[in-house]
């Protein structure tokens, strides 16, 4: 049998995920209650993360956001600096269902200490309960609050940076977008293979639909839990590749995983990034699937990845080197 070179193959790392979950024979979320599929995901995710390395500060905080309060978690990095640091607004996936603050622990304490920088991760509204724009909204209102309490989390207000993983991802694209429309500097955007376009009709649905993590059929059941109608998939904020123009986003880093189903529409959304004049750096796992960056337990990639963003990011933002000396 000869493997089509356009279809690389998977990294080890990624077939040992998709075996032990197929041993371990885990219902898909969508044939469950939402509450099933939700504590099968936080009895699972422990399974993949990779290690919680220790920062120089961890603590909460609670502000109040459009819906009611918010809770935030603030990393500090070692030797990120007592003031003026360089800032993370990092928003986690899950599909806008089922990810929470500890699902995404690590890549947070990994991005704070790789980037010597304060992360923000917000516990925003999750759908169905909070359906679009609910968690936008709350993305939105926590970007602000970042920018008036500068002083107090010892952050440049004028340094902060924007990320997400899948669902987070989208959040972070369309929260830059809003920022560039509000006159708010982000000065850049890093996104692990974001979901651009709710559309769901690309091919990589096709290629990937089953058998490499997250399928197609979950991906649809995640998008209508949290849109209201079938007309929010043409709503920019929902799919960011519908925006009218890109021109003005922040630099962007994306990293995508070759068999995944979001694989192409993170792909278009790079591209036209990139027509309409945005920096963009692109780094693609051609074996890896959904999720590397969270499983970190079982490979080099999760760290990789977010040390690719890092990088990106200090490439963008030449006042990382001032600070450091400051």
């Amino acid at each position: 049998m000869t493997t089509s070179p356009s279809v690389p193959l998977l990294d080890p790392e990624a077939r040992h995920v998709l075996d032990l979950g197929r041993q371990a024979a885990v219902r898909p979320f969508e044939a469950g209650t939402l509450e099933e599929a939700r504590r099968a995901y936080g009895e699972g995710f422990p399974a993949l993360q990779g290690e919680r390395e220790p920062v120089a500060s961890l603590s909460e905080r609670t502000i109040a956001g459009p819906g009611g309060p918010l809770t935030l978690r603030i990393y500090r990095g070692h030797d990120a600096p007592g003031t003026n640091a360089p800032a993370l607004l990092y928003l986690h996936g899950g599909g806008w269902v089922i990810g929470n603050l500890e699902s995404h622990d690590e890549i947070c304490r990994w991005f704070a200490n790789m980037a010597a920088c304060v992360v923000v991760s917000p516990a925003y509204r999750l759908a169905p309960e909070h359906k679009f724009p609910a968690a936008v909204e709350d993305c939105r209102a926590v970007l602000s609050s970042m920018r008036q309490a500068a002083g107090d989390l010892g952050i440049d207000a004028r340094r902060v940076a924007v990320a997400g993983d899948s669902a987070g991802g989208n959040l972070a694209t369309v929260l830059s977008l809003l920022a560039r429309d509000d006159g708010i500097k982000v000065t850049t955007q890093l996104l692990f293979y974001p979901n651009t376009d709710a559309s769901q009709t690309a091919d990589s649905y096709r290629r990937f639909a089953d058998g490499f993590g997250l399928t197609a059929a979950t991906m649809a059941w995640f998008r209508d839990h949290y849109i209201s109608r079938a007309s929010d998939i043409d709503d920019w904020r929902v799919s960011p590749l519908k925006a009218a123009s890109l021109a003005g986003a922040p630099p962007a880093f994306l990293a995508f995983a070759g068999h995944d189903i979001l694989a192409d529409e993170g792909e278009a959304y790079a591209k036209r990034l990139q027509d309409d004049g945005v920096t963009v750096v692109l780094r693609r796992w051609p074996g890896q699937i959904h999720g590397f960056v969270s499983m970190g337990r079982h490979g080099p990639a999760a760290r990789q990845a977010v040390g690719a963003a890092v990088a990106a990011w200090r490439g963008f933002d030449p006042a990382f080197g001032k600070a450091q000396a400051d």
